[in-house]
């Protein structure tokens, strides 16, 4: 979402430059603490820790809801599965589940690919879909959305997850979750169970230039671009 932004709000404020590090929710928020950057962008609210660290160094950490995003469940898209319950998902990701005949696919061990420890879809999902347990040991972490849904898609037995901007990429399928598929208009009316905020961190009131691209974020062609890359507006 944020090159996409940049581009366009660079359209129209020649001169203005970004650099722009998409490394996890985590490094979002530490560059805020850390004064390394005016923006950090975040899938997940700033843990008390991270309060606290920011409080110590006199920095205020000001969340600002951008988006709203779903996290979609993939597996392959020659998978015989379709639906899963959220019992299902938390167990096979827990690893108590795995093998896919236990929940009506092939027989044959499951594969898991989650994101990496300092991404916040990676404690997102713990949250929303494990009840906070930790992950089978057997899954392998990934670097962002792109490579879950690559590796997924070359893998008969693949699952992951990935935002909405990313699940209809070719050669996955999305899991409906207990009848329910993530879309803006479920997790709008909170009827996907796993949606979350995505937001902007800053030190305190963002000022000049980036308090200029905080509102072309929540503006009208902001928004509208949120929407066409998939991700939910906020109004």
């Amino acid at each position: 979402l944020v090159p996409s932004l940049a581009e366009a709000y660079k359209a129209k404020n020649p001169g203005v430059s970004f650099e722009i590090a998409a490394e996890g929710s985590t490094t979002g928020i530490a560059a805020i603490i850390d004064g390394t950057a005016q923006i950090g962008m975040s899938s997940r609210r700033a843990k008390p820790t991270e309060m606290s660290a920011a409080q110590a160094k006199g920095v205020t950490m000001k969340p600002t809801i951008v988006a709203y995003d779903g996290i979609a469940v993939v597996v392959n898209a020659d998978s015989p599965v379709s639906t899963l319950t959220k019992r299902q998902v938390e167990q096979i990701f827990a690893g108590d589940i795995t093998d896919w005949s236990a929940v009506g696919g092939a027989p044959g061990p499951i594969s898991i690919y989650t994101r990496n420890t300092s991404s916040g879809t990676y404690s997102d999902f713990k949250d929303l879909a494990m009840k906070k347990r930790d992950y089978a040991g057997s899954s392998q972490k990934m670097a962002g959305n792109e490579q879950i849904v690559a590796e997924v898609a070359k893998n008969p037995s693949g699952i992951g997850y990935c935002g909405l901007a990313y699940m209809n990429e070719p050669g996955v399928k999305v899991i409906s979750i207990e009848g329910a598929t993530p879309s803006k208009e479920s997790v709008l009316a909170k009827k996907y169970p796993y949606a979350r905020p995505t937001f902007y961190y800053t030190n305190g009131e963002p000022t000049g230039e980036a308090a200029k691209f905080v509102d072309f974020t929540l503006g009208d062609e902001g928004q509208a671009l949120a929407s066409k890359i998939g991700f939910v507006p906020v109004r």
